[in-house]
């Protein structure tokens, strides 16, 4: 007969404990977490007390008022039930220490109770809202799984087109936005960028992709018209702050060409063989949302462009551009330009697989600070 051997079982246990607790903890990690947690109590500061001092015409304000307003802000987070705890605790903290440091502790009833009462509170408004946080986390993670399931297929292959796609959110869920849509008279490509970042930005992606899909479906309208009939959208509640920059092109079947129209966005980078150079698409055009659609009718163009063999246009947002490596240097255009310049002659595919590499050796380590999506449209040569 066997017996267990509890202390070995308990030393294992021990350090199993150890190793789920300690897991993830790597330097780089921590570090970075760390500037993260920094630059959120900056902003918490900046929002509770720099616009104060900004109306007192820059005057400092007394460090108790600083306390006091980032505390309150701070505490305006919680509930009110977990307000109360959190303010019976905070007093009963600085009751016990106070009333020991003067020498009155014995007149007051259940003084031994009040560090253990908020030490207890503290640690119970903690585990419920790690409980809470990790509901909303599941929830997060939902989302970005929907949203990731409204993505269109990353590669589209069709007699005169190559299309490859690259998607990467700097949070859980993103706000940009592209789209391949195909129609009986030619294929739809849609790119776009709301602004913000995060869950916000998120929903107005997921509106967008439904209101781009009705209004191809139902019109099959030129890129100007879709554009101008999506502001139309982003403009319906004037308090909404939210604008979407946007490109919109469409490559006819059995034709060598394609119409283009660009509201406030980068600007496409175009490669021609046939000159074996990249031009930029520029063309005018306000961001949706930012001026009214009579405004936008006349101001936004429309182009047209040859799309011959071995021709191939990438369409990008700022993520790409404005990602930086580990000394704040941006990826830049002109990285992109030059990739479209060596590579532009290839495969969709091939394209933006190098374009992938180079970012991320450029970028290293470091987390983008904004999502990254990009799309190559390839005229194929065989």
């Amino acid at each position: 007969m066997g017996l267990k051997n509890e202390a070995q079982s308990a030393l294992q246990s021990t350090k199993s404990f150890y190793r789920e607790y300690v897991s993830g903890m790597t330097r780089e990690r921590l570090g970075k977490e760390f500037y993260e947690d920094t630059d959120r109590l900056k902003q918490l500061y900046q929002e509770a007390i720099g616009e104060e001092e900004e109306k007192e015409k820059g005057r400092q304000l007394p460090g108790h008022l600083k306390f006091l307003r980032l505390f309150s802000s701070l505490t305006q987070r919680l509930n009110p039930t977990r307000r109360l705890a959190f303010g019976l605790s905070t007093i009963s903290f600085v009751l016990y220490y106070f009333a020991g440091f003067i020498g009155i502790s014995n007149f007051i009833l259940f003084y031994d109770l009040l560090l253990p009462f908020s030490f207890g509170t503290i640690l119970l408004l903690l585990l419920v809202e790690l409980l809470e946080k990790s509901d909303v986390k599941r929830e997060i993670d939902l989302a970005r799984e929907i949203q990731l399931s409204l993505l269109p297929p990353t590669e589209l292959k069709k007699e005169n087109l190559e299309i490859y796609s690259f998607a990467n959110t700097a949070k859980e869920v993103g706000g940009d936005y592209v789209d391949m849509i195909e129609t009986e008279k030619g294929t739809y490509i849609v790119i776009a960028d709301v602004s913000g970042k995060g869950l916000t930005a998120a929903l107005y992606m997921v509106r967008m992709q439904a209101l781009v899909h009705l209004l191809i479906e139902k019109e099959q309208p030129s890129p100007k018209e879709l554009l101008v009939e999506l502001n139309d959208y982003v403009k319906s509640d004037a308090a909404d702050k939210t604008f979407v920059t946007a490109c919109a092109a469409f490559f006819p079947h059995g034709e060598d060409r394609f119409t283009f129209a660009r509201a406030g966005h980068n600007a496409p980078i175009f490669y021609n063989k046939e000159r074996d150079a990249t031009f930029d698409l520029r063309s005018d055009g306000f961001a949706l949302g930012m001026t009214s659609t009579p405004n936008l009718q006349s101001f936004l163009q429309e182009k047209k462009f040859h799309f011959k063999k071995g021709d191939s246009v990438l369409f990008f947002t700022d993520g790409l551009t404005e990602a930086r490596n580990e000394y704040g240097e941006q990826y830049g255009e002109d990285r992109v330009d030059s990739l479209m310049s060596i590579y532009g002659s290839l495969h969709a595919k091939t394209i933006v697989k190098k374009i992938h590499a180079s970012l991320e050796g450029f970028i290293g380590k470091e987390k983008p600070p904004d999502d990254i999506t990009f799309t190559c449209v390839h005229h194929p040569e065989d």
